[in-house]
Protein backbone atom coordinates (compact mmCIF):
# COMPACT_ATOMS: atom_id res chain seq x y z
CA UNK A 1 0.00 0.00 0.00
CA UNK A 2 0.78 3.38 -0.80
CA UNK A 3 2.85 5.77 1.96
CA UNK A 4 0.44 8.57 3.06
CA UNK A 5 1.93 9.65 6.20
CA UNK A 6 -1.30 9.09 7.77
CA UNK A 7 0.63 8.07 11.06
CA UNK A 8 3.21 11.01 11.08
CA UNK A 9 4.52 12.56 14.25
CA UNK A 10 2.77 9.41 16.52
CA UNK A 11 4.66 7.40 18.92
CA UNK A 12 3.88 3.54 18.78
CA UNK A 13 5.63 1.65 22.01
CA UNK A 14 5.35 -2.36 20.65
CA UNK A 15 6.23 -5.34 22.87
CA UNK A 16 8.04 -7.54 20.52
CA UNK A 17 8.90 -6.36 16.83
CA UNK A 18 11.94 -8.42 16.36
CA UNK A 19 10.41 -10.35 13.73
CA UNK A 20 7.20 -11.52 11.73
CA UNK A 21 4.07 -9.85 11.92
CA UNK A 22 5.49 -7.22 14.90
CA UNK A 23 8.29 -5.67 12.35
CA UNK A 24 5.84 -5.70 9.38
CA UNK A 25 3.02 -3.66 11.51
CA UNK A 26 6.40 -1.28 12.57
CA UNK A 27 8.24 -1.28 9.27
CA UNK A 28 4.65 -0.10 7.56
CA UNK A 29 3.78 2.35 10.88
CA UNK A 30 6.98 3.51 9.71
CA UNK A 31 6.49 4.44 6.18
CA UNK A 32 3.43 5.97 7.40
CA UNK A 33 5.22 8.57 9.54
CA UNK A 34 4.91 6.93 12.96
CA UNK A 35 8.26 6.82 15.92
CA UNK A 36 8.51 2.98 16.73
CA UNK A 37 9.62 1.92 20.13
CA UNK A 38 10.32 -1.68 20.54
CA UNK A 39 10.96 -3.83 24.07
CA UNK A 40 11.86 -6.82 23.01
CA UNK A 41 14.81 -9.33 24.72
CA UNK A 42 16.37 -10.26 21.45
CA UNK A 43 19.17 -8.12 21.81
CA UNK A 44 21.97 -11.04 20.34
CA UNK A 45 21.37 -13.40 16.95
CA UNK A 46 19.51 -16.80 17.62
CA UNK A 47 20.80 -18.95 15.37
CA UNK A 48 17.15 -20.63 14.83
CA UNK A 49 15.33 -17.01 14.16
CA UNK A 50 16.36 -14.52 11.83
CA UNK A 51 15.88 -10.74 13.61
CA UNK A 52 17.24 -8.71 16.66
CA UNK A 53 16.00 -5.77 18.04
CA UNK A 54 18.90 -3.66 16.27
CA UNK A 55 18.20 -5.52 13.09
CA UNK A 56 14.28 -4.26 13.49
CA UNK A 57 15.03 -0.85 14.46
CA UNK A 58 17.39 -0.69 11.37
CA UNK A 59 14.78 -1.61 8.91
CA UNK A 60 12.11 0.73 10.51
CA UNK A 61 14.43 3.71 9.73
CA UNK A 62 15.47 2.46 6.59
CA UNK A 63 11.73 2.55 6.11
CA UNK A 64 11.51 6.37 7.23
CA UNK A 65 10.53 6.06 10.69
CA UNK A 66 12.22 7.14 13.56
CA UNK A 67 13.32 4.21 16.12
CA UNK A 68 14.23 3.21 19.50
CA UNK A 69 15.43 -0.40 20.76
CA UNK A 70 14.80 -0.88 23.99
CA UNK A 71 16.01 -4.43 25.28
CA UNK A 72 14.03 -5.76 28.09
CA UNK A 73 11.17 -8.01 29.32
CA UNK A 74 7.42 -7.24 28.57
CA UNK A 75 7.04 -9.41 31.78
CA UNK A 76 9.07 -7.58 33.99
CA UNK A 77 7.12 -4.51 35.58
CA UNK A 78 11.04 -2.50 35.65
CA UNK A 79 11.74 -3.37 32.04
CA UNK A 80 8.31 -1.52 30.96
CA UNK A 81 8.49 1.20 33.04
CA UNK A 82 12.08 1.60 31.48
CA UNK A 83 10.61 1.59 27.98
CA UNK A 84 7.49 3.81 28.73
CA UNK A 85 10.09 6.26 30.22
CA UNK A 86 12.90 6.08 27.09
CA UNK A 87 9.98 6.29 24.49
CA UNK A 88 8.50 9.27 26.35
CA UNK A 89 12.06 11.06 26.87
CA UNK A 90 13.10 9.85 23.12
CA UNK A 91 9.64 11.25 21.71
CA UNK A 92 7.90 12.99 24.06
CA UNK A 93 4.64 10.70 24.33
CA UNK A 94 2.91 7.43 23.26
CA UNK A 95 0.16 7.27 20.91
CA UNK A 96 -0.20 3.94 20.70
CA UNK A 97 0.49 0.79 22.48
CA UNK A 98 0.74 -2.63 20.50
CA UNK A 99 0.38 -5.78 22.48
CA UNK A 100 2.56 -7.89 19.68
CA UNK A 101 4.56 -10.15 22.37
CA UNK A 102 3.52 -13.57 22.69
CA UNK A 103 4.48 -17.61 23.26
CA UNK A 104 2.68 -20.61 21.74
CA UNK A 105 2.37 -24.15 22.61
CA UNK A 106 -0.62 -26.17 21.25
CA UNK A 107 -0.09 -29.12 23.40
CA UNK A 108 -2.92 -30.51 25.35
CA UNK A 109 -3.63 -30.06 28.67
CA UNK A 110 -1.90 -33.19 29.96
CA UNK A 111 0.64 -32.90 27.89
CA UNK A 112 1.51 -29.41 28.23
CA UNK A 113 3.88 -28.49 30.98
CA UNK A 114 3.57 -26.18 33.52
CA UNK A 115 6.62 -24.97 32.56
CA UNK A 116 5.24 -23.38 28.75
CA UNK A 117 2.00 -22.85 30.53
CA UNK A 118 3.37 -20.40 32.85
CA UNK A 119 5.21 -18.66 30.01
CA UNK A 120 2.43 -18.34 27.55
CA UNK A 121 0.41 -16.39 31.05
CA UNK A 122 3.14 -14.40 31.60
CA UNK A 123 3.92 -12.70 28.01
CA UNK A 124 0.18 -12.94 26.88
CA UNK A 125 -1.40 -11.95 30.31
CA UNK A 126 0.79 -9.95 32.82
CA UNK A 127 2.90 -8.47 29.57
CA UNK A 128 -0.20 -7.19 27.83
CA UNK A 129 -1.42 -5.96 30.60
CA UNK A 130 2.00 -4.32 32.02
CA UNK A 131 2.46 -2.93 29.03
CA UNK A 132 -1.28 -1.03 28.26
CA UNK A 133 -1.02 -0.04 32.36
CA UNK A 134 2.11 1.46 31.57
CA UNK A 135 1.42 3.43 28.75
CA UNK A 136 -1.88 4.40 29.51
CA UNK A 137 -1.30 7.60 31.45
CA UNK A 138 0.55 8.86 28.23
CA UNK A 139 -2.29 7.37 25.72
CA UNK A 140 -5.20 9.26 27.42
CA UNK A 141 -2.79 12.69 26.27
CA UNK A 142 -1.65 11.09 23.04
CA UNK A 143 -3.20 12.07 19.55
CA UNK A 144 -5.70 9.72 18.56
CA UNK A 145 -4.43 7.46 21.17
CA UNK A 146 -4.66 3.62 20.41
CA UNK A 147 -4.06 0.43 22.30
CA UNK A 148 -3.59 -2.68 19.29
CA UNK A 149 -3.60 -5.83 20.87
CA UNK A 150 -2.93 -9.30 18.44
CA UNK A 151 -5.42 -11.81 19.95
CA UNK A 152 -8.14 -13.40 18.38
CA UNK A 153 -12.28 -13.28 18.45
CA UNK A 154 -13.55 -14.97 20.98
CA UNK A 155 -14.84 -17.99 19.29
CA UNK A 156 -16.76 -20.10 21.72
CA UNK A 157 -16.79 -23.24 19.12
CA UNK A 158 -16.10 -26.09 20.37
CA UNK A 159 -13.69 -27.20 17.38
CA UNK A 160 -11.47 -24.46 19.36
CA UNK A 161 -12.23 -24.70 23.16
CA UNK A 162 -11.35 -28.45 23.06
CA UNK A 163 -7.91 -27.95 20.72
CA UNK A 164 -5.33 -26.39 22.82
CA UNK A 165 -7.15 -25.11 26.18
CA UNK A 166 -3.77 -23.28 27.51
CA UNK A 167 -3.12 -21.90 24.46
CA UNK A 168 -6.50 -20.66 23.80
CA UNK A 169 -6.88 -19.34 27.39
CA UNK A 170 -3.70 -17.44 26.82
CA UNK A 171 -4.39 -15.93 23.48
CA UNK A 172 -8.67 -15.30 24.40
CA UNK A 173 -7.18 -13.45 27.69
CA UNK A 174 -5.25 -11.03 25.93
CA UNK A 175 -8.82 -10.39 23.88
CA UNK A 176 -10.77 -10.09 26.86
CA UNK A 177 -7.83 -7.35 28.49
CA UNK A 178 -8.62 -4.83 24.99
CA UNK A 179 -12.13 -5.54 25.63
CA UNK A 180 -12.22 -4.28 28.90
CA UNK A 181 -9.78 -1.72 27.91
CA UNK A 182 -12.25 -0.50 25.41
CA UNK A 183 -14.90 0.58 28.02
CA UNK A 184 -13.10 1.54 30.36
CA UNK A 185 -11.08 4.33 28.57
CA UNK A 186 -14.03 4.77 26.36
CA UNK A 187 -14.85 8.25 27.76
CA UNK A 188 -11.34 9.13 27.94
CA UNK A 189 -10.98 8.50 23.89
CA UNK A 190 -8.59 5.54 24.20
CA UNK A 191 -9.41 3.21 21.78
CA UNK A 192 -8.41 -0.68 22.44
CA UNK A 193 -9.07 -3.51 19.68
CA UNK A 194 -7.98 -6.49 18.91
CA UNK A 195 -6.48 -7.84 14.99
CA UNK A 196 -6.28 -11.20 14.19
CA UNK A 197 -5.07 -12.56 10.71
CA UNK A 198 -8.11 -14.76 8.58
CA UNK A 199 -5.51 -17.08 6.99
CA UNK A 200 -2.33 -18.49 8.48
CA UNK A 201 0.66 -15.89 8.16
CA UNK A 202 4.09 -16.64 6.80
CA UNK A 203 6.12 -16.61 10.11
CA UNK A 204 8.80 -18.54 11.78
CA UNK A 205 5.98 -20.08 14.35
CA UNK A 206 4.37 -21.16 10.96
CA UNK A 207 7.04 -22.60 9.58
CA UNK A 208 8.52 -24.35 13.37
CA UNK A 209 5.26 -25.51 14.56
CA UNK A 210 2.15 -25.66 12.14
CA UNK A 211 2.91 -27.80 9.49
CA UNK A 212 6.68 -26.41 8.09
CA UNK A 213 6.97 -25.72 4.05
CA UNK A 214 3.31 -26.49 3.43
CA UNK A 215 1.96 -24.31 5.90
CA UNK A 216 4.02 -21.08 4.58
CA UNK A 217 2.35 -21.82 0.84
CA UNK A 218 -1.21 -21.73 2.13
CA UNK A 219 0.13 -18.57 4.31
CA UNK A 220 -0.22 -14.92 3.09
CA UNK A 221 2.88 -12.63 4.18
CA UNK A 222 3.07 -10.59 7.33
CA UNK A 223 2.04 -7.20 5.08
CA UNK A 224 -1.55 -8.03 5.30
CA UNK A 225 -1.05 -7.60 9.42
CA UNK A 226 0.71 -4.63 8.57
CA UNK A 227 -1.52 -2.86 6.16
CA UNK A 228 -4.90 -3.90 8.05
CA UNK A 229 -2.74 -2.94 11.40
CA UNK A 230 -2.37 0.88 9.84
CA UNK A 231 -5.93 0.65 8.81
CA UNK A 232 -7.20 0.37 12.46
CA UNK A 233 -5.00 2.78 14.11
CA UNK A 234 -5.71 5.67 11.92
CA UNK A 235 -9.14 5.23 12.43
CA UNK A 236 -10.44 7.97 14.90
CA UNK A 237 -10.04 6.40 18.77
CA UNK A 238 -13.41 8.05 19.78
CA UNK A 239 -15.55 5.82 17.18
CA UNK A 240 -13.44 2.61 16.26
CA UNK A 241 -12.78 0.72 19.72
CA UNK A 242 -14.01 -2.61 20.98
CA UNK A 243 -13.59 -4.46 18.29
CA UNK A 244 -11.73 -8.01 17.42
CA UNK A 245 -11.15 -7.50 13.48
CA UNK A 246 -9.60 -9.65 10.74
CA UNK A 247 -7.09 -8.45 8.65
CA UNK A 248 -8.75 -9.47 5.70
CA UNK A 249 -11.96 -7.74 6.95
CA UNK A 250 -10.28 -4.39 7.85
CA UNK A 251 -8.94 -4.44 4.53
CA UNK A 252 -12.19 -5.48 2.38
CA UNK A 253 -13.81 -2.43 4.29
CA UNK A 254 -10.97 -0.04 3.07
CA UNK A 255 -11.63 -1.01 0.15
CA UNK A 256 -9.23 -2.97 -0.63
CA UNK A 257 -10.51 -6.39 -2.01
CA UNK A 258 -8.04 -7.95 -4.16
CA UNK A 259 -5.75 -9.76 -1.58
CA UNK A 260 -3.41 -11.69 -4.12
CA UNK A 261 -0.20 -9.35 -3.18
CA UNK A 262 -0.42 -10.99 -0.36
CA UNK A 263 0.36 -14.10 -1.31
CA UNK A 264 -0.14 -18.81 -0.72
CA UNK A 265 0.35 -19.79 -3.60
CA UNK A 266 -2.90 -22.54 -3.36
CA UNK A 267 -5.52 -22.76 -0.87
CA UNK A 268 -4.96 -20.33 1.65
CA UNK A 269 -5.73 -22.38 5.76
CA UNK A 270 -7.81 -20.16 7.85
CA UNK A 271 -5.77 -19.36 11.08
CA UNK A 272 -6.67 -20.64 14.55
CA UNK A 273 -9.56 -19.28 16.01
CA UNK A 274 -11.17 -18.44 12.76
CA UNK A 275 -13.63 -20.61 11.08
CA UNK A 276 -14.03 -20.56 7.31
CA UNK A 277 -17.51 -19.22 6.01
CA UNK A 278 -20.02 -22.25 5.62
Amino acid sequence: MASTNRLEGRTILMSGGSRGIGLAIAVAAAREGANIALLAKTDVPDPRLPGTIHTAASEIEAAGGRALAIVGDVRNEESVENAVAKTVERFGGIDIAVNNASAINLAKTTELPMKRFDLMMSIEHRGTFLLASKALPYLVNGTNPHILTLSPPLNMSPRWLGAHPGYTLAKYGMSLLALCWAEEYREAGVASNCLWPESLIATAAVQNLLGGDEAIKKSRTPQIMADAAVEVLVQPSHAVTGNTFIDADVLRAAGITDLASYGGTGELEYDLFVDPPA
